[in-house]
């Protein structure tokens, strides 16, 4: 997959939103699912171990559905998303974190997330 401009990056963020929505409930009903199948656990009224591969086979779709978009799904919990990207001829991944309301982070492709800085205002 080629790069994405920070608009072409937005876009398609925008067009994930349902599919990201649906990975964030998949996931707290799998902890909860999890939780209640071990010894002891507490029983849940989502069901039992039929739902909880369900839900991971639904994760599952949804993360390849993600990623074929040519964006790279980082992490889970917090869901994290990189569209990789060309900021003045250097390489970067254009970031998105959970809770972020739109892209505006960006970080160099060998840093990884620990070098994340904020977009400058010029970037397009």
């Amino acid at each position: 997959m080629g790069l994405f401009t920070l608009a072409e990056a937005r876009t398609e963020l925008a067009r994930l939103r349902p599919v990201l929505d649906e990975v964030i409930t998949l996931r707290a009903d799998m902890v909860e699912l999890s939780a209640a199948l071990v010894p002891g656990g507490e029983p849940t009224s989502l069901g039992g171990l039929p739902e909880r591969k369900a839900a991971e086979a639904r994760l599952n779709e949804l993360m390849t559905e993600i990623q074929e978009t040519g964006a790279e799904l980082k992490g889970v919990a917090p869901l994290l998303v990189d569209f990789p990207a060309d900021l003045d001829g250097v390489p970067v991944l254009l970031c998105w974190l959970e809770g972020d309301t739109d892209i505006t982070w960006y970080h160099r492709a060998d840093l990884g997330f620990a070098g994340r800085r904020p977009l400058p205002d010029d970037a397009v």
